[in-house]
């Protein structure tokens, strides 16, 4: 009894090993590639437990086939115009999982950090992409910079490596050099002024369209006033030669109602004045006067 005990356990142990040397899991976002004495012979696709042989004669690589991410470092580009930038760029890619495809990265690059090393060196050729367009389309109102990235994206699924499939680039960063930024306050400063001087323009024609305007309703009420003054006028002295007229035929009345009124507005207030009492009309005043015909007082002749 005592010597079964070891023996069992032995073969237990020795179960386990066997187990952990010929079965292998995969998890649903892997593929595993089976190499045997070192040679890729299959990939396996499906998740799950999977049998290969023990020990040195088969060996198993898992390899992510979910979406990976490469950055560029920033790298320097001259636009079509000229001016400097510094641009970062990431690319989004994923091991192609169809036919040979994982055959093809397992033999290029062997793991996914080896085919990032060589994605980064890719993209940062692809840059000169960007170099097809002048600064104002890619920073400007009408920015290209999807057109750019797309762009790179194109150069870099036309030279793609082996096993590796390209999903999207994207332009993370621009950033200006410090010569450019003189440059583009520079240009900025000059749009500003165009703009201020666009809008001074603007203000001075409306400022002159209402000048114009006022001075045409200035015009028109001047000379509507100039009419109604005319016609007042014209009034008045038509009044005027009916009353004048009628002075004509008492002439003598008139003179005398004259002198009234002359006589009431010197004597109103508190004045006092030595005057001629044989002047007009103060000649009313003494009861000596003599009167004419109508018996109406006369200054005295030559008086």
């Amino acid at each position: 009894m005592s010597k079964k005990i070891p023996i069992a356990v032995g073969a237990i142990v020795m179960l386990v090993l066997v187990l952990f040397n010929t079965t292998y899991t995969v998890n649903f976002h892997e593929l595993a590639v089976v190499t045997r004495f070192g040679k890729p012979t299959s990939v396996e696709r499906d998740a799950g437990l999977h049998f290969k042989a023990p020990f040195f004669i088969d060996h198993v690589e898992r390899l992510d086939t979910r979406l990976q991410l490469v950055e560029s470092p920033y790298e320097t580009v001259f636009t079509r115009d000229g001016r400097e930038l510094v641009v970062q760029v990431y690319l989004l890619w994923r091991m192609d999982v169809a036919g040979n495809g994982p055959l093809q990265f397992f033999t290029s690059f062997g793991t996914l950090d080896a085919a990032g090393k060589t994605l980064e060196t890719d993209l940062r050729a692809s840059l000169r992409a960007v170099g097809g367009y002048t600064f104002d389309e890619l920073l400007g109102t009408d920015s290209k910079l999807a057109e750019a990235e797309q762009a790179i994206l194109t150069d870099l699924q036309a030279g793609k490596s082996p096993g590796i499939e390209p999903v999207g680039v994207g332009i993370s960063q621009v950033v200006l050099p410090p010569k450019t930024t003189v440059a583009v306050l520079r240009r900025m400063a000059a749009v500003q002024e165009t703009l201020a001087n666009l809008e001074e323009a603007k203000g001075n024609s409306e400022a002159d369209a209402l000048k114009s305007q006022a001075a045409s309703s200035a015009s028109t009420i001047r000379a509507f006033a100039e009419q109604w003054a005319t016609d007042i006028e014209a009034v008045g002295n038509e009044q005027a030669t009916v009353y004048y007229q009628q002075m004509l035929a008492e002439a003598d009345l008139a003179i005398f109602l004259a002198w009234l009124d002359t006589l009431k507005a010197s004597l109103s207030g508190n004045t006092t004045f030595v005057t001629d009492m044989n002047k007009a009309p103060f000649h009313l005043i003494d009861l000596d006067s003599e009167q004419d015909a109508n018996g109406i007082p006369q200054p005295k002749a030559g008086k």
